[in-house]
């Protein structure tokens, strides 16, 4: 079983900045990151692979968010910059020991979770 711990998460003004790290607790091969806003459905944001591939999932936040990896640590980043309040929400980070990150996006597409961190941008 793979424990996913998130953190970093928080409140920013519009235009702040936030980076979201994930530790897992053993290797995953794909790891994610998906945010859910107040009373809308979970989304799958981006995904990363540890052989280096990156796929973004939203249009809404290429060139603002990063996602990073640092193999050695098992452990990914979600860089956040130019935050807008549309981006509320919690973030959630999601893995697979094995398998790649998926051409579309669904969270039965991942088998680990983590427990969220809030993000909170005001206008």
């Amino acid at each position: 079983q793979v424990q996913l711990v998130e953190s970093g998460g928080g409140s920013v003004e519009t235009g702040g900045s936030l980076r979201l790290s994930c530790a897992a607790s053993q290797y995953t091969y794909s790891m994610a990151w998906f945010r859910q806003a107040p009373g809308k459905e979970r989304e799958g944001v981006v995904c990363s692979t540890n052989g280096g591939s990156t796929t973004y999932y939203l249009d809404s936040v290429k060139g603002r968010f990063t996602i990073s990896r640092d193999n050695a640590k098992n452990t990914v980043y979600l860089q956040m910059n130019s935050l807008k309040p549309e981006d509320t929400g919690m973030y959630y980070c999601a893995a697979n020991r094995w398998t790649d990150c998926p051409n579309t996006i669904a969270t039965l597409d991942f088998s680990y979770w983590g427990q969220g961190t809030q993000v909170t941008v005001s206008s």
